[in-house]
């Protein structure tokens, strides 16, 4: 759905972004990492058609950005970091607006904004003007606007800030509501914790660079080695250990728990729980946390110090 080749731009002889290459599939949601300054708007706004690059090449679902911006502008939902809201207007003209501006029948566009509203608690507030909005009732409306022609391709720059956590997790849920396999979502923001709950895909770009780029559970385990899981018993193991399928090793013995590195998981952990539980009474098995947060600083760590990503 999202191609980037080589993907350049330069303001008056700054590099803002340095030979870019993503590839983002139908159904999947990447999320875009990096210091402020690291060329994350710039990025978007070049997949957006805002931006002409001053290289390389970028196709948003199979439309060139420059010979077919008009086209890709028409199916990209976005959602910027400045709204350019019109205080005197009310949400729903302001959304119809927008629509009509997609090109989206008022009639059909009515239908949409009113579930739309509903979805993001801002259906009572319908009427008011926007210049009375706060931060976060503006940040969901933005978002609205972005989804008022149903686009195939959505590009959200910081969805969440300035949001209270319970409107963080309305934007939250209603990105992970969007999900499906006919809709690509480029997402970028500083919250780790937002990051790893809704991304697929992670890229993290420094000065311009993408320095990482491929599946959540990849960089982690690229960065971090391979899942950690504790066994936990109900009794005293008495110096017991285990047999060990082929790539499951112990890293750490306690009297009544056990820690293993495992490298295939989904392959090893059925079988291996069975024949745990079957020696002494298992009170749980579980995968020890590994936070995005660790895998990004470790990311950025390498790359300071001539790390190399693949």
């Amino acid at each position: 759905m999202i191609e980037t080749e080589d993907l350049t731009k330069s303001f008056d002889g700054f590099l803002a972004v340095d030979r870019i290459n993503l590839s983002v599939s139908p159904g999947e949601v990447l999320v875009l990492l990096g210091p402020n300054g690291a060329g994350k708007t710039t990025s978007v706004r070049m997949l957006n058609s805002i931006l002409r690059p001053t290289s390389g090449h970028a196709r948003v679902a199979g439309f060139d950005v420059v010979k077919d911006a008009a086209k890709v502008r028409a199916i990209v939902g976005v959602l910027t970091e400045q709204h350019g809201f019109y205080g005197r207007m009310n949400a729903e003209e302001y959304l119809l607006f927008f629509g009509e501006l997609y090109g989206v029948p008022k009639i059909e566009c009515l239908k949409r904004i009113k579930p739309l509203l509903l979805n993001f608690g801002l259906d009572e507030h319908r009427k008011k003007r926007l210049g009375e909005y706060s931060k976060g009732m503006k940040q969901k409306l933005a978002l609205i606007r972005a989804l008022i022609n149903y686009p195939p391709v959505l590009l959200l720059d910081e969805p969440t800030s300035a949001m209270d956590p319970e409107s963080a997790r309305t934007v939250r849920n209603a990105i992970l509501s969007l999900r499906s396999d006919d809709r690509t979502i480029i997402l970028c923001t500083h919250n780790l914790n937002e990051a790893e709950e809704l991304a697929d895909k992670i890229a993290i770009i420094r000065e311009g660079k993408i320095i990482l780029s491929d599946y959540l559970v990849e960089v982690k385990k690229s960065l971090l080695g391979n899942p950690i899981f504790e066994a936990s018993f109900n009794e005293d193991l008495n110096g017991w250990t285990p047999d060990l399928p082929d790539g499951v090793l112990i890293t750490k013995t306690e009297s009544r728990k056990i820690v293993f590195e495992v490298l295939n998981p989904s392959q090893s952990n059925p079988a291996f729980i069975r024949n745990l539980s079957n020696k002494h009474p298992l009170l749980s098995f579980q995968e020890r946390p590994r936070k995005l947060e660790d895998a990004y600083m470790e990311a950025l760590e390498l790359e300071v110090n001539g790390g190399i990503f693949v």
